[in-house]
Protein backbone atom coordinates (compact mmCIF):
# COMPACT_ATOMS: atom_id res chain seq x y z
CA UNK A 1 0.00 0.00 0.00
CA UNK A 2 2.85 2.38 0.90
CA UNK A 3 4.48 1.57 -2.46
CA UNK A 4 1.29 2.53 -4.28
CA UNK A 5 1.07 5.77 -2.29
CA UNK A 6 4.69 6.51 -3.19
CA UNK A 7 4.07 6.00 -6.89
CA UNK A 8 0.98 8.21 -6.74
CA UNK A 9 3.00 10.92 -5.00
CA UNK A 10 5.70 10.78 -7.66
CA UNK A 11 3.07 10.94 -10.40
CA UNK A 12 1.37 13.95 -8.78
CA UNK A 13 4.68 15.75 -8.41
CA UNK A 14 5.54 15.12 -12.06
CA UNK A 15 2.09 16.35 -13.12
CA UNK A 16 2.48 19.51 -11.06
CA UNK A 17 5.81 20.28 -12.69
CA UNK A 18 4.37 19.64 -16.16
CA UNK A 19 1.48 22.00 -15.50
CA UNK A 20 3.73 24.96 -14.69
CA UNK A 21 6.02 24.46 -17.65
CA UNK A 22 5.50 26.78 -20.65
CA UNK A 23 2.73 25.48 -22.88
CA UNK A 24 1.44 23.24 -20.04
CA UNK A 25 3.26 20.29 -21.58
CA UNK A 26 0.97 20.27 -24.59
CA UNK A 27 3.57 21.27 -27.17
CA UNK A 28 7.21 20.67 -27.83
CA UNK A 29 9.59 23.52 -28.41
CA UNK A 30 13.07 24.95 -28.31
CA UNK A 31 13.46 26.62 -24.93
CA UNK A 32 15.18 29.98 -24.47
CA UNK A 33 17.08 30.77 -21.29
CA UNK A 34 13.98 32.58 -19.95
CA UNK A 35 11.84 29.46 -20.19
CA UNK A 36 9.75 30.83 -23.08
CA UNK A 37 9.52 28.19 -25.78
CA UNK A 38 9.26 28.37 -29.53
CA UNK A 39 6.61 25.99 -30.81
CA UNK A 40 8.30 23.52 -33.14
CA UNK A 41 5.66 20.82 -32.85
CA UNK A 42 4.20 19.49 -36.05
CA UNK A 43 5.24 20.50 -39.53
CA UNK A 44 4.99 24.29 -39.13
CA UNK A 45 6.92 27.10 -37.45
CA UNK A 46 4.90 30.12 -36.38
CA UNK A 47 6.08 33.68 -36.94
CA UNK A 48 4.44 36.93 -35.86
CA UNK A 49 3.42 39.81 -38.14
CA UNK A 50 3.01 42.97 -36.05
CA UNK A 51 1.82 45.98 -38.06
CA UNK A 52 -0.67 48.83 -37.85
CA UNK A 53 -3.63 47.59 -39.87
CA UNK A 54 -5.76 50.46 -38.57
CA UNK A 55 -5.17 54.03 -37.41
CA UNK A 56 -2.95 56.80 -38.78
CA UNK A 57 -0.05 54.49 -39.69
CA UNK A 58 -2.13 51.99 -41.68
CA UNK A 59 -1.42 54.04 -44.83
CA UNK A 60 2.16 52.76 -44.59
CA UNK A 61 2.03 49.49 -42.66
CA UNK A 62 -0.62 47.39 -44.40
CA UNK A 63 1.58 47.01 -47.47
CA UNK A 64 4.55 46.06 -45.28
CA UNK A 65 2.44 43.22 -43.88
CA UNK A 66 1.55 42.21 -47.43
CA UNK A 67 5.24 42.03 -48.43
CA UNK A 68 6.00 39.79 -45.44
CA UNK A 69 3.14 37.49 -46.48
CA UNK A 70 4.56 37.33 -50.01
CA UNK A 71 7.99 36.28 -48.74
CA UNK A 72 6.46 33.61 -46.51
CA UNK A 73 4.41 32.18 -49.38
CA UNK A 74 7.47 32.07 -51.64
CA UNK A 75 9.57 30.35 -48.98
CA UNK A 76 6.80 27.83 -48.26
CA UNK A 77 6.42 27.07 -51.97
CA UNK A 78 10.16 26.32 -52.08
CA UNK A 79 9.99 23.88 -49.16
CA UNK A 80 9.87 26.08 -46.07
CA UNK A 81 12.57 26.35 -43.39
CA UNK A 82 14.30 23.28 -41.95
CA UNK A 83 11.53 21.15 -43.41
CA UNK A 84 8.75 23.21 -41.81
CA UNK A 85 6.25 25.52 -43.48
CA UNK A 86 6.00 29.02 -42.01
CA UNK A 87 2.65 29.83 -40.37
CA UNK A 88 2.10 33.61 -40.08
CA UNK A 89 0.08 35.02 -37.20
CA UNK A 90 -0.91 38.62 -37.87
CA UNK A 91 -1.66 41.17 -35.14
CA UNK A 92 -2.83 44.77 -35.44
CA UNK A 93 -0.74 47.31 -33.52
CA UNK A 94 -3.50 49.83 -34.36
CA UNK A 95 -1.05 52.78 -34.49
CA UNK A 96 -1.01 52.62 -30.67
CA UNK A 97 2.29 51.97 -28.91
CA UNK A 98 0.94 50.16 -25.81
CA UNK A 99 -1.06 47.91 -28.14
CA UNK A 100 2.15 47.02 -29.98
CA UNK A 101 3.74 45.93 -26.69
CA UNK A 102 0.66 43.92 -25.70
CA UNK A 103 0.49 42.15 -29.07
CA UNK A 104 4.23 41.44 -29.04
CA UNK A 105 3.89 39.71 -25.68
CA UNK A 106 0.96 37.67 -26.97
CA UNK A 107 2.89 36.50 -30.01
CA UNK A 108 5.89 35.51 -27.89
CA UNK A 109 4.18 33.90 -24.89
CA UNK A 110 0.89 32.56 -26.25
CA UNK A 111 1.69 31.83 -29.88
CA UNK A 112 5.32 30.93 -29.16
CA UNK A 113 6.59 32.28 -32.48
CA UNK A 114 10.09 31.80 -33.85
CA UNK A 115 10.41 35.50 -34.71
CA UNK A 116 8.30 38.62 -35.18
CA UNK A 117 8.41 40.85 -38.26
CA UNK A 118 7.05 44.35 -37.96
CA UNK A 119 6.67 47.77 -36.32
CA UNK A 120 7.14 51.03 -38.25
CA UNK A 121 7.46 54.07 -36.03
CA UNK A 122 10.32 54.32 -33.58
CA UNK A 123 7.68 54.82 -30.88
CA UNK A 124 6.28 51.36 -31.61
CA UNK A 125 9.78 49.87 -31.71
CA UNK A 126 10.72 51.50 -28.40
CA UNK A 127 7.48 50.16 -26.89
CA UNK A 128 8.19 46.55 -27.85
CA UNK A 129 11.97 46.59 -27.35
CA UNK A 130 11.85 45.67 -23.63
CA UNK A 131 9.32 42.92 -24.37
CA UNK A 132 11.68 41.22 -26.83
CA UNK A 133 14.69 41.76 -24.58
CA UNK A 134 12.98 40.43 -21.47
CA UNK A 135 11.74 37.32 -23.28
CA UNK A 136 14.87 36.94 -25.43
CA UNK A 137 12.84 36.73 -28.61
CA UNK A 138 13.63 38.11 -32.06
CA UNK A 139 12.14 41.16 -33.78
CA UNK A 140 12.99 42.02 -37.39
CA UNK A 141 12.40 45.77 -37.81
CA UNK A 142 12.08 46.82 -41.47
CA UNK A 143 11.96 50.62 -41.46
CA UNK A 144 14.60 53.34 -41.63
CA UNK A 145 15.10 54.95 -38.24
CA UNK A 146 17.10 57.53 -36.31
CA UNK A 147 19.93 55.26 -35.19
CA UNK A 148 21.59 55.64 -31.78
CA UNK A 149 20.22 52.22 -30.79
CA UNK A 150 21.27 48.62 -30.71
CA UNK A 151 19.41 45.70 -29.15
CA UNK A 152 20.60 42.11 -28.87
CA UNK A 153 17.13 40.91 -29.87
CA UNK A 154 16.36 43.24 -32.78
CA UNK A 155 17.62 42.92 -36.35
CA UNK A 156 17.31 46.25 -38.17
CA UNK A 157 16.78 45.64 -41.89
CA UNK A 158 15.83 49.23 -42.73
CA UNK A 159 18.40 52.02 -42.94
CA UNK A 160 20.17 53.50 -39.98
CA UNK A 161 21.22 57.17 -39.98
CA UNK A 162 24.42 56.92 -42.04
CA UNK A 163 22.52 55.01 -44.75
CA UNK A 164 19.68 57.50 -45.24
CA UNK A 165 19.64 60.80 -43.30
CA UNK A 166 23.34 61.60 -43.72
CA UNK A 167 23.31 60.76 -47.46
CA UNK A 168 20.21 62.95 -47.81
CA UNK A 169 22.04 65.86 -46.21
CA UNK A 170 25.16 65.19 -48.29
CA UNK A 171 23.00 65.35 -51.41
CA UNK A 172 21.45 68.68 -50.42
CA UNK A 173 24.90 70.06 -49.66
CA UNK A 174 26.22 68.88 -53.04
CA UNK A 175 23.28 70.67 -54.69
CA UNK A 176 24.36 73.92 -53.05
CA UNK A 177 21.63 74.03 -50.39
CA UNK A 178 22.92 76.09 -47.48
CA UNK A 179 19.80 76.33 -45.32
CA UNK A 180 17.05 73.92 -44.30
CA UNK A 181 13.75 73.99 -42.42
CA UNK A 182 12.86 70.93 -40.32
CA UNK A 183 9.28 69.61 -40.19
CA UNK A 184 8.40 66.40 -38.38
CA UNK A 185 5.87 64.41 -36.38
CA UNK A 186 6.14 64.85 -32.64
CA UNK A 187 7.73 61.63 -31.43
CA UNK A 188 11.13 60.01 -31.02
CA UNK A 189 12.22 59.47 -34.64
CA UNK A 190 11.79 63.04 -35.95
CA UNK A 191 13.15 64.66 -32.79
CA UNK A 192 16.24 62.45 -32.72
CA UNK A 193 16.72 62.72 -36.50
CA UNK A 194 16.55 66.50 -36.27
CA UNK A 195 19.09 66.53 -33.45
CA UNK A 196 21.42 64.67 -35.82
CA UNK A 197 20.57 67.02 -38.71
CA UNK A 198 21.39 70.07 -36.59
CA UNK A 199 24.76 68.58 -35.60
CA UNK A 200 25.50 67.84 -39.27
CA UNK A 201 24.45 71.35 -40.30
CA UNK A 202 26.69 73.00 -37.71
CA UNK A 203 29.69 71.05 -38.99
CA UNK A 204 28.92 71.52 -42.70
CA UNK A 205 28.16 75.20 -43.10
CA UNK A 206 24.41 74.68 -43.27
CA UNK A 207 21.88 76.81 -41.37
CA UNK A 208 18.71 75.42 -39.78
CA UNK A 209 16.15 78.22 -40.17
CA UNK A 210 13.33 76.57 -38.23
CA UNK A 211 12.08 73.40 -36.59
CA UNK A 212 8.43 72.49 -36.12
CA UNK A 213 6.55 69.39 -35.01
CA UNK A 214 2.94 68.25 -35.41
CA UNK A 215 1.18 65.50 -33.45
CA UNK A 216 1.21 62.15 -35.25
CA UNK A 217 -1.94 62.06 -37.35
CA UNK A 218 -2.32 65.85 -37.40
CA UNK A 219 -4.06 67.39 -40.41
CA UNK A 220 -3.52 71.06 -39.50
CA UNK A 221 -0.45 72.49 -41.23
CA UNK A 222 -1.43 76.04 -42.16
CA UNK A 223 0.67 77.70 -39.44
CA UNK A 224 3.72 75.48 -40.01
CA UNK A 225 3.67 75.95 -43.79
CA UNK A 226 3.37 79.71 -43.38
CA UNK A 227 6.46 79.67 -41.15
CA UNK A 228 8.30 77.51 -43.69
CA UNK A 229 7.39 79.92 -46.48
CA UNK A 230 8.48 82.98 -44.48
CA UNK A 231 11.84 81.39 -43.62
CA UNK A 232 12.80 81.13 -47.31
CA UNK A 233 15.03 78.11 -46.69
CA UNK A 234 16.83 76.43 -49.57
CA UNK A 235 15.12 73.13 -48.73
CA UNK A 236 12.84 71.39 -46.23
CA UNK A 237 13.86 68.17 -44.46
CA UNK A 238 10.64 66.27 -43.80
CA UNK A 239 10.32 63.63 -41.06
CA UNK A 240 6.52 63.57 -40.91
CA UNK A 241 5.06 60.07 -40.72
CA UNK A 242 1.77 58.52 -41.76
CA UNK A 243 -1.19 60.37 -43.22
CA UNK A 244 -0.02 63.75 -41.87
CA UNK A 245 1.98 63.94 -45.08
CA UNK A 246 -1.26 64.20 -47.07
CA UNK A 247 -2.31 67.39 -45.28
CA UNK A 248 1.20 68.86 -45.25
CA UNK A 249 1.84 68.59 -48.99
CA UNK A 250 -1.64 69.84 -49.90
CA UNK A 251 -1.04 72.90 -47.71
CA UNK A 252 2.46 73.26 -49.17
CA UNK A 253 1.08 73.52 -52.69
CA UNK A 254 -1.74 75.85 -51.60
CA UNK A 255 0.88 78.21 -50.20
CA UNK A 256 2.53 78.39 -53.62
CA UNK A 257 5.59 76.38 -52.59
CA UNK A 258 7.00 73.96 -55.18
CA UNK A 259 9.85 71.54 -55.66
CA UNK A 260 11.51 74.13 -57.90
CA UNK A 261 11.31 76.98 -55.38
CA UNK A 262 11.83 75.07 -52.10
CA UNK A 263 12.36 71.32 -52.52
CA UNK A 264 11.33 68.91 -49.77
CA UNK A 265 13.41 65.82 -49.06
CA UNK A 266 11.38 63.17 -47.22
CA UNK A 267 12.52 60.05 -45.41
CA UNK A 268 9.12 58.45 -44.75
CA UNK A 269 7.34 58.92 -48.08
CA UNK A 270 7.62 55.95 -50.42
CA UNK A 271 5.66 54.83 -53.47
CA UNK A 272 2.48 53.83 -51.63
CA UNK A 273 2.33 57.18 -49.81
CA UNK A 274 2.85 58.97 -53.15
CA UNK A 275 -0.19 57.13 -54.46
CA UNK A 276 -2.25 58.14 -51.41
CA UNK A 277 -1.13 61.79 -51.34
CA UNK A 278 -1.33 62.41 -55.09
CA UNK A 279 1.38 63.17 -57.62
CA UNK A 280 -0.07 66.63 -58.22
CA UNK A 281 1.28 67.55 -54.77
CA UNK A 282 4.55 65.61 -54.90
CA UNK A 283 5.99 65.63 -58.43
CA UNK A 284 9.58 66.82 -58.37
CA UNK A 285 10.07 66.38 -54.64
CA UNK A 286 12.95 64.31 -53.25
CA UNK A 287 13.18 61.19 -51.12
CA UNK A 288 16.03 59.38 -49.36
CA UNK A 289 15.75 55.59 -49.25
CA UNK A 290 17.67 52.43 -50.17
CA UNK A 291 15.21 50.96 -52.65
CA UNK A 292 12.66 52.12 -55.22
CA UNK A 293 10.29 50.17 -57.43
CA UNK A 294 12.43 51.43 -60.33
CA UNK A 295 15.69 50.02 -58.89
CA UNK A 296 17.34 47.98 -61.63
CA UNK A 297 18.20 44.29 -61.38
CA UNK A 298 16.69 40.86 -61.92
CA UNK A 299 15.95 40.33 -58.21
CA UNK A 300 13.81 43.47 -58.19
CA UNK A 301 12.11 42.56 -61.46
CA UNK A 302 11.07 39.27 -59.87
CA UNK A 303 9.92 40.95 -56.64
CA UNK A 304 7.84 43.63 -58.37
CA UNK A 305 6.23 41.08 -60.71
CA UNK A 306 5.36 38.74 -57.83
CA UNK A 307 3.97 41.52 -55.64
CA UNK A 308 1.77 42.95 -58.39
CA UNK A 309 0.57 39.50 -59.39
CA UNK A 310 -0.62 38.86 -55.83
CA UNK A 311 -1.90 42.27 -54.75
CA UNK A 312 -2.78 44.09 -57.98
CA UNK A 313 -1.07 45.59 -61.01
CA UNK A 314 -1.68 49.09 -59.65
CA UNK A 315 0.02 48.36 -56.31
CA UNK A 316 3.53 49.84 -56.07
CA UNK A 317 6.45 48.43 -54.12
CA UNK A 318 8.46 50.55 -51.69
CA UNK A 319 11.52 50.58 -49.45
CA UNK A 320 9.90 49.47 -46.15
CA UNK A 321 8.01 46.74 -48.00
CA UNK A 322 11.23 45.51 -49.60
CA UNK A 323 13.14 45.61 -46.29
CA UNK A 324 10.35 43.60 -44.65
CA UNK A 325 10.34 41.08 -47.51
CA UNK A 326 14.12 40.74 -47.24
CA UNK A 327 13.96 40.26 -43.46
CA UNK A 328 12.05 36.99 -43.81
CA UNK A 329 14.68 35.63 -46.20
CA UNK A 330 17.49 36.73 -43.87
CA UNK A 331 15.82 34.98 -40.92
CA UNK A 332 15.45 31.83 -43.05
CA UNK A 333 19.16 31.93 -43.92
CA UNK A 334 20.10 32.45 -40.27
CA UNK A 335 17.94 29.52 -39.13
CA UNK A 336 19.33 27.23 -41.81
CA UNK A 337 22.92 28.19 -40.98
CA UNK A 338 22.21 27.58 -37.27
CA UNK A 339 20.30 24.36 -38.06
CA UNK A 340 17.94 25.47 -35.30
CA UNK A 341 15.09 27.86 -34.49
CA UNK A 342 16.57 28.54 -31.03
CA UNK A 343 17.11 32.28 -30.69
CA UNK A 344 20.69 32.36 -29.41
CA UNK A 345 21.83 29.92 -32.08
CA UNK A 346 20.05 31.92 -34.79
CA UNK A 347 21.64 35.16 -33.57
CA UNK A 348 25.04 33.48 -33.46
CA UNK A 349 24.71 32.45 -37.09
CA UNK A 350 23.83 35.91 -38.39
CA UNK A 351 27.17 37.59 -39.06
CA UNK A 352 28.14 37.78 -42.71
CA UNK A 353 24.94 36.30 -44.12
CA UNK A 354 24.24 37.81 -47.54
CA UNK A 355 21.17 37.96 -49.74
CA UNK A 356 20.67 39.17 -53.30
CA UNK A 357 17.79 41.46 -52.43
CA UNK A 358 15.65 43.57 -54.75
CA UNK A 359 17.69 46.58 -53.53
CA UNK A 360 20.96 44.80 -54.31
CA UNK A 361 23.35 42.77 -52.20
CA UNK A 362 22.73 43.06 -48.45
CA UNK A 363 24.91 41.63 -45.70
CA UNK A 364 24.18 41.24 -41.99
CA UNK A 365 26.66 42.95 -39.69
CA UNK A 366 26.57 40.62 -36.69
CA UNK A 367 28.14 43.18 -34.35
CA UNK A 368 25.29 45.69 -34.73
CA UNK A 369 22.54 43.44 -36.15
CA UNK A 370 21.99 46.02 -38.90
CA UNK A 371 22.65 45.35 -42.58
CA UNK A 372 24.87 46.84 -45.27
CA UNK A 373 22.61 48.83 -47.65
CA UNK A 374 23.08 51.06 -50.70
CA UNK A 375 21.92 54.65 -50.11
CA UNK A 376 19.72 56.20 -52.81
CA UNK A 377 18.22 59.65 -53.42
CA UNK A 378 15.15 59.70 -55.64
CA UNK A 379 12.86 62.19 -57.35
CA UNK A 380 9.09 61.69 -57.48
CA UNK A 381 7.68 61.65 -61.01
CA UNK A 382 4.30 62.55 -62.49
CA UNK A 383 3.62 58.82 -62.84
CA UNK A 384 3.89 58.29 -59.07
CA UNK A 385 7.15 56.37 -59.33
CA UNK A 386 10.42 57.48 -57.77
CA UNK A 387 13.48 57.60 -59.99
CA UNK A 388 16.98 57.40 -58.54
CA UNK A 389 19.07 60.54 -59.05
CA UNK A 390 22.04 59.48 -56.89
CA UNK A 391 23.37 56.40 -55.11
CA UNK A 392 26.30 55.55 -52.87
CA UNK A 393 27.89 53.27 -55.47
CA UNK A 394 27.59 50.19 -53.27
CA UNK A 395 26.43 48.96 -49.86
CA UNK A 396 27.20 51.27 -46.92
CA UNK A 397 28.34 49.65 -43.68
CA UNK A 398 25.85 50.39 -40.89
CA UNK A 399 27.03 52.89 -38.26
CA UNK A 400 24.05 53.34 -35.92
CA UNK A 401 25.99 55.44 -33.41
CA UNK A 402 27.73 57.50 -36.14
CA UNK A 403 31.12 56.63 -34.68
CA UNK A 404 32.85 57.50 -37.96
CA UNK A 405 31.55 61.10 -37.86
CA UNK A 406 33.41 63.48 -35.51
CA UNK A 407 30.52 65.96 -35.56
CA UNK A 408 28.24 63.32 -34.02
CA UNK A 409 30.46 62.57 -31.03
CA UNK A 410 28.13 64.17 -28.46
CA UNK A 411 24.86 62.77 -29.75
CA UNK A 412 24.73 59.36 -28.09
Amino acid sequence: MSTIRGRVAVLCAALAVALVLPGCGSKTGETTSTGVTIDVSGDTIKVGLLNSLSGTMAISEVTVRDAIVLAIEEINAAGGVLGKKIQPISEDGASDWPTFAEKAEKLIKENRVGAVFGCWTSASRKAVKPVFEENKSLLFYPVQYEGLEQSPYIFYTGATTNQQIVPGLDYLKAQGKKSVYLVGSDYVFPRTANKIIKAYAAANGMTVLGEDYAPLGSTEFGTIVNKVKAAKADAVFNTLNGDSNVAFFKEYKSAGLTAATMPVISVSIAEEEVKSIGTQYLAGQLTAWNYYQTTTGSANDKFVKAYKAKFGADKPTSDPMEAAYVSVYLWKAMVEKAKSFEVEKVKGASDGITFQAPEGLVTIDGATQHIHKTARIGKIGDDGLITEVWNSGGPVKPDPYLKAYPWASGLS
